[in-house]
C-alpha cells in the first residue's frame, strides 16, 4: 500500500498553515532509458514549535528544503534526505543569519520527525523516528508530542478518552489508533488531574490518516506575546 504525505499544520483556529505536499515511498526508484535509481534515502519531516524562533530558513547541510517561510506552528512535508551525518542548519528567513544548528544521523528506509523547541534561551532539537503504518479499517492512527518546555506532565484526551498519559517536555506517546471519520475535542490535561490546560474543538480525524497531537507555548505565556500554551496536530500520512 503506497503511502502518502501531505503533513498540514492547524493551530487553535484551525487554519491552514502548513506546506501540502506528496511523496512516494522510500523504496520506490527513478526509471528511465540510463535506467537511473535513486541512492539510499531517508524522509524527514520539520515541525517548528519553539515561540521564541522567528520565521525560518531550513536547510540540510546546505541544501535549502523550504519555499516559504516556516513559521512557528507550521512545518515541512517529510522531504528525501540523504542518509548518513547530516547537519540541519536553521536561518532567519530571506536573511541567512543562523538561529540554530544540530546533527543527526539519518538510515535509510527510515521515515523521521523533527521539532524545534525550547525557549529564548535555548532551543531544543527533537528527533523522532516514525513508525508510520497503514490504519486498520475505519481508524485512524494519533500520537502525541509535548513541546512546551514550561508546562507539567500532561495527558491527551480525545472527547473524554484518554490517549496519552504522564507525557513531560519532549517526550512522546506512540501511535495508537482511534475511530475515523469522526469529530473529536482535544484537551491536553495536567496529568491525573481534571485541570485543562488547552482544547482545541471540532477537530475531524480521518479514517486511513497518521496524524501527530502537538501542545506548544509555554504555561507562563500569554495572548500579548503569542505564546499561550496551543493545541497543534498535523496529518503526517494517508494511505
Amino acid at each position: 500500500m503506497i503511502m502518502k504525505n501531505y503533513f498540514r499544520a492547524f493551530k487553535r483556529t484551525a487554519a491552514l498553515i502548513g506546506i501540502p505536499a506528496v511523496i512516494t515511498l522510500l523504496s520506490s526508484c527513478v526509471k528511465d532509458n540510463t535506467n537511473y535509481v535513486a541512492p539510499p534515502a531517508a524522509l524527514v519531516s520539520v515541525f517548528q514549535g519553539s515561540t521564541a524562533l522567528p520565521a525560518l530558513d531550513v536547510y540540510f547541510n546546505g541544501n535549502q528544503v523550504n519555499w516559504s517561510p516556516v513559521n512557528y506552528g507550521s512545518g515541512l512535508a517529510y522531504v528525501r534526505a540523504y542518509t548518513g551525518l547530516r547537519t540541519f542548519n536553521f536561518y532567519t528567513y530571506g536573511e541567512k543569519g543562523l538561529q540554530f544548528s544540530d546533527t543527526a544521523t539519518l538510515k535509510a528506509n527510515n521515515v523521521y520527525s523533527i521539532f524545534l523547541s525550547g525557549t529564548a534561551a535555548k532551543t531544543d532539537f527533537i528527533l523522532l523516528k516514525d513508525t508510520i503504518n497503514q490504519p486498520a479499517t475505519n481508524m485512524a492512527n494519533v500520537r502525541f508530542v509535548d513541546l512546551s518546555p514550561d508546562a507539567p506532565a500532561v495527558d491527551l484526551v480525545l472527547s473524554g478518552t484518554t490517549s496519552a498519559s504522564n507525557i513531560s517536555y519532549k517526550g512522546y506517546s506512540t501511535f495508537v489508533p482511534i475511530s475515523g471519520d469522526k469529530v473529536y475535542t482535544i484537551q491536553v490535561l495536567q496529568h491525573g488531574t481534571s485541570t485543562v490546560l488547552a482544547t482545541l474543538s471540532n477537530v475531524t480525524f480521518n479514517s486511513n490518516l497518521v496524524y501527530t497531537v502537538m501542545l506548544t507555548g509555554l504555561a507562563s505565556g500569554s495572548a500579548a506575546n503569542n505564546n499561550l500554551l496551543t493545541i497543534n496536530y498535523v496529518t503526517n500520512a494517508y494511505f
